[in-house]
């Protein structure tokens, strides 16, 4: 029988522990007016956060929106219209709210209705002085655009 890729295996009874990497030990660069920051965190941490804008994904009018939309529901079907997918974009831009959205069908039957509804109800939320509804068929809509949640509301997980 011929041995091939044989481990060899060597046994030690102590190995001696490196020594801890510390700050002081490195050289100062030569070239810098600034001296050397004992923490690369130093500066970082005493950062505040950049406030987000009330309008923007995260702002207080923006999420306000949302909520509202997460409370409209299609008289058919028992899921709301956010998490049906009916919503492809929601902008808000100095208390203006443009709300860019489909519906399961152009022959439904809240197509004339549900976006005057929208626009009352978005209109109504506080920072919004006045709320757009665009109606679009493209792309069309598709049960593919379903939240989890309102698939597992159907029945279809």
């Amino acid at each position: 029988m011929e041995e091939t890729g044989k481990i060899m295996v060597d046994e030690v009874e102590a190995v001696t522990k490196p020594p801890k990497a510390r700050v002081q030990d490195v050289a100062e660069p030569a070239a810098s007016d600034e001296p050397r920051r004992r923490d690369y965190l130093d500066g970082f941490l005493a950062e505040k956060p950049q406030g987000v804008s009330p309008g923007e994904p995260g702002g207080a009018v923006y999420e306000a929106v949302i909520e509202t939309l997460k409370g409209i529901y299609d008289p058919e079907i028992p899921v709301n219209i956010y998490d049906l997918g009916l919503i492809y974009g929601v902008e808000v831009n100095d208390g203006h709210a443009i709300i860019t959205m489909t519906l399961t069908t152009p022959h439904c039957p809240v197509a004339e209705s549900m976006p005057g509804e929208i626009e009352l109800q978005v209109g109504g939320v506080p920072g919004v002085g006045h709320a757009e509804v665009n109606l679009v068929w493209d792309p069309p809509w598709d049960p593919g655009k379903m939240s989890d949640e309102a698939k597992l509301e159907m029945g279809m997980l």
